[in-house]
């Protein structure tokens, strides 16, 4: 008896030979996702995960960090109001741009942007972007005023706080893997915390300390740092990045004893009048 079965099967496959292929990585993927295998299984993971960008937080590089930076950045640009006063970003970017060179990641390719929102507050993300709110800059007595709160939200960046804080959140909201995070959760994460983020006391003292030493090295008055949060401290309406803790009086002595330490004769950036000109001009 012809088993027909048989010859119709084996006459579809000699007629397309591009089948083997197909079948054994059909095979190879089952036997993947099927088989108990020892730790050395995960290294399988990126060919079965093709097309999905998995970021591992615990160890990641500053090229995947910057990369996820800018994804979280397309992400807020459709929650705040970027401006787009050239005159303004630019002055901003200017002075930003000032203190990368004088940190701590200098080689990290910073971004500056201003945010249309009249509360005084200004955040970070990871990978270099930091973000100030037009409030913060008319609230700001002169330059160097400016420049102590984006060293700040730099001592973040330099810090990886956000990062870390990410890491945890997935922990304990059981979606981290030992693959790390998909890209959407990596982002949503980054995010929510960004905008959102209870700041703890030892990352805000990180960030302070190493916002004023860039502000040092720029040489950008140092008292700058402290003048302002003394003067954010009486507001009925404390801004963000201060409403944490350590309370901004505990801060300001941590600051003045650093300065103290390390005095420096750095007085650029104190032209309260020219500030505000500017100010005035760039936001019309």
């Amino acid at each position: 008896m012809i088993n027909w079965n048989g010859f119709l099967v084996k006459y579809r496959l000699g007629r397309r030979p591009w089948f083997y292929p197909l079948i054994s990585l059909s095979v190879a993927l089952s036997l993947c996702l099927s088989t108990p295998l020892p730790s050395k299984a995960f290294d399988f993971l990126p060919l079965l995960l093709q097309g999905v960008q998995v970021f591992q937080l615990s160890n990641m590089s500053a090229r995947q960090e910057v990369e996820l930076g800018k994804q979280m950045n397309d992400q807020l640009r459709q929650e705040v109001i970027i401006s787009r006063n050239q005159q303004l970003n630019s002055y901003v970017d200017q002075i930003g741009r000032r203190l990368a060179a004088n940190s701590d990641r200098p080689n990290i390719p910073y971004t500056f942007q201003v945010v249309e929102d009249k509360a005084v507050n200004a955040f970070a993300t990871v990978g270099g972007f930091v973000y100030v709110n037009t409030g913060l800059l008319e609230a700001a007595d002169n330059e160097a005023e400016l420049a102590s709160v984006i060293g700040h939200e730099m001592g973040h960046i330099e810090g990886q706080h956000l990062v870390k804080q990410m890491r945890q959140r997935a922990i304990a909201s059981g979606v981290a893997t030992a693959a790390g995070l998909s890209r959407s959760q990596a982002v949503g994460i980054g995010v929510d915390l960004a905008l959102n983020r209870p700041r703890s006391r030892q990352d805000e003292y990180d960030a302070d300390k190493r916002g004023l030493a860039s502000l040092t090295r720029a040489g950008y008055s140092q008292l700058a740092m402290v003048s302002f949060m003394k003067k954010l401290q009486g507001r009925s309406s404390v801004p963000t990045f201060l409403s944490t803790h350590p309370g901004a009086s505990d801060r300001v002595k941590a600051l003045q004893n650093q300065i103290n330490s390390r005095p420096s004769n750095g007085n650029y950036g104190l032209d309260s009048t020219g500030y505000k000109a500017n100010i005035r001009a760039f936001l019309r």
